[in-house]
Order: structure tokens, then C-alpha cells, then sequence
């Protein structure tokens, strides 16, 4: 059942009250940025052969009510499809922002240069392209352009943002669901991880959410982890340059933003090659996808609130967040 919107209170005031009757904090509201928004989501399917001839195939998740919203360029995850992840990018378009989320790969997935080559050409059909697919009483605004990816896309976004692929587009902010940069043996080219902290080139703000269960085998005879420590999201925060925050998921596992139950023969091979949290996959949705719309009404509008609320007070999250660090001071 989709709880109702409610108002956000003081969790601060909550929270010492509960200390000083030596109780945990029960909250009497849920933040806006875990619930659906107020706005109403619609979904776009645009084809790379149809007259607007973007690069790749693309489903696109716009608010249907009239405005200016900025703009989500959503890379999935190796092996992945875009449509394994409607129900998050639904519940974040429905905060006011409309989703791009190519599908890079038709049968086997590419290289990944090539793969990043995609995702740049994407990037740069946007000003000429997107308008032509969007409702009429809906504009995109370009200005505020986020980079958010899953897995080896989280890796793609920031190897965009690194500036190593040839675009002409200006990014805003940069969040990375999980990401991987190659396996316990070596790294996908381009090699973009070098071991040594706050080494990222990266000049706009960034939050890096990570899994707890991503780096585990799983099964008798163990698969590789999925996020396998050394190339997953602890990797990718400690390079990062403030102001860039870092939340893990500690109970659920890499595939759990995905959809229920993703179709076909992919879909089936993505529930069982990985770890999974033992509890429904609504929750981590929810969690992944109020951090992002949080974090991205900080930087895009100035709301402070959600975002430093769940940075500071993790209990707020619908899953419990463990290792939260938020860097916004330098590096040492």
C-alpha cells in the first residue's frame, strides 16, 4: 500500500528526545523523498531507427504535468535492461525530473570504450533530440543534468564525468548505484580506478550508494561477488573529491534495485547471480530512490533538508544505512 504524503518534521528533535528517554526513535512521519512525488510519471519508448534517430534505443520517464525539469542520463547495469528498473525510476520521476535511460547493448554487451562511446552520444543528442520526444507541455532543462548509474553503468557515468569520453556536454552531479569497475582480477578498460584517495578529476558534487551483500559469493559453488571490494563503491568514494557523500545499503544485495521479478531469460539469470536481502525489494527502491532525489534537490534547488537528514539521521531510510560518510571539507 503507497503510504500518503505526509510533512517532514524535526527527526533531530525526535531523536533526542528518544536519547533522553533512553528509546529508540519511532518517527511519526516519513520523509517526502521515499514516498511517491506528486507528480505523475509517464513512459516513453523511443526507438533508434524511428525519425528522432537517437544512438541508442531509449525509454524515457517524464512527469506528465506541465513544466521545466531538469534532466537524469540513467545508465543500467552489465547484462542489464533499462526496463529492469521502472519501479525507481518511476518513484524519482514522480519528484519533478525526467529520466533518459539508453539501452547500450542489443544482444551481447559491447566493450566497454564502446559502451562509453554510447553513453556520450546519448549525452549530446539530448539538446536536439529530447525535445522532439517529450510532451508538448513538458520541457527539459539541460542546465541540470545528473549522471546516475547502476553497476558497470555507475562506472560508465563517472568515466563521463571524468571527461574520458568526446562530448560536448556539461554535467551537474554524479551518482553511482552500486558501481563496478571489472572483476577481483582486473579492471574494464578504460581503467579509471587508481588507487589513490581523492584521485578523481571530478569537479561537481557526488554520492556513491553502495550494497552490503554486493561483495558476498553466493552458492555451493561460488560465482564471482557481483561487487566484488576493490573495484565496488567503497573504491569509487575513497577517489571521489568533496563535497561527495557515501550511504550502504548494508542488508540487501546488488540486484535489489531492479525490478520484481525482471522478464525473460535475463531477468531470471539476474535474480540468482547475485546475493540478495532477504526482505522485498520495494524498500531498497524507495531508499535508493529518495537518496537521489534528496541529493539532487540539494544541489539543483538549495533543499537541504531531506538530504542532510538522511546523511546525518540514516535511521530515516526505509532500510538500515550503515557506513554513511559525508565529505564535504577536502581530503587529507
Amino acid at each position: 500500500m503507497e503510504l500518503p504524503p505526509s510533512i517532514f518534521v524535526s527527526h533531530t528533535a525526535i531523536k533526542s528526545m528518544a536519547q533522553l528517554l533512553g528509546t529508540k526513535p519511532v518517527l511519526s512521519t516519513v520523509l517526502p523523498v521515499f514516498i511517491r512525488g506528486k507528480y505523475h510519471p509517464t513512459s516513453i519508448s523511443v526507438d533508434s531507427s524511428s525519425p528522432y534517430s537517437p544512438p541508442k534505443p531509449l525509454q524515457i520517464f517524464t512527469p506528465s504535468e506541465h513544466g521545466i525539469y531538469p534532466v537524469i542520463l540513467f545508465f543500467h547495469g552489465f547484462y542489464l535492461y533499462n526496463y529492469f528498473y521502472t519501479d525507481l525510476l518511476r518513484h524519482i520521476s514522480s519528484h519533478g525530473f525526467i529520466i533518459v535511460a539508453p539501452q547500450l547493448f542489443n544482444i551481447m554487451p559491447p566493450s566497454g570504450p564502446d559502451e562509453v562511446e554510447s553513453a556520450a552520444k546519448v549525452a549530446d543528442w539530448l539538446p536536439s533530440g529530447l525535445p522532439s520526444v517529450l510532451p508538448g507541455n513538458v520541457e527539459a532543462n539541460l542546465v541540470k543534468l545528473a549522471l546516475v548509474g547502476h553497476s558497470r553503468g555507475g562506472k560508465t557515468a563517472f568515466t563521463l564525468a571524468l571527461g574520458l569520453a568526446n562530448t560536448n556536454q556539461n554535467f551537474s552531479v554524479l551518482v553511482g548505484i552500486d558501481p563496478v569497475a571489472g572483476n577481483s582480477f582486473c579492471q574494464i578498460n578504460p581503467k579509471i580506478l587508481t588507487y589513490i584517495p581523492c584521485s578523481f578529476n571530478i569537479s561537481i558534487p557526488v554520492t556513491v550508494i553502495g550494497t552490503g551483500l554486493g561483495p558476498e559469493s553466493k552458492g555451493c559453488m561460488p560465482m564471482p561477488p557481483c561487487a566484488p571490494k576493490g573495484v565496488n563503491h567503497e573504491e569509487f568514494f575513497n577517489e571521489c573529491k568533496p563535497p561527495c557523500a557515501h550511504f550502504v545499503a548494508t542488508n540487501y544485495g546488488h540486484m535489489d534495485v531492479l525490478d520484481d521479478d525482471p522478464s525473460g531469460l535475463v531477468g531470471r539469470f539476474s535474480d540468482c547471480m547475485c546475493v540478495n536481502g532477504k526482505g522485498p525489494r520495494d524498500p531498497m527502491r524507495r531508499c535508493v530512490g529518495g537518496i537521489i532525489v534528496a541529493f539532487l534537490n540539494n544541489y539543483f534547488e538549495g533543499e537541504k533538508v531531506d538530504f542532510m537528514t538522511i546523511a546525518n539521521e540514516p535511521y530515516v531510510s526505509p532500510v538500515k544505512l550503515d557506513q554513511v560518510k559525508f565529505n564535504i571539507e577536502g581530503c587529507d
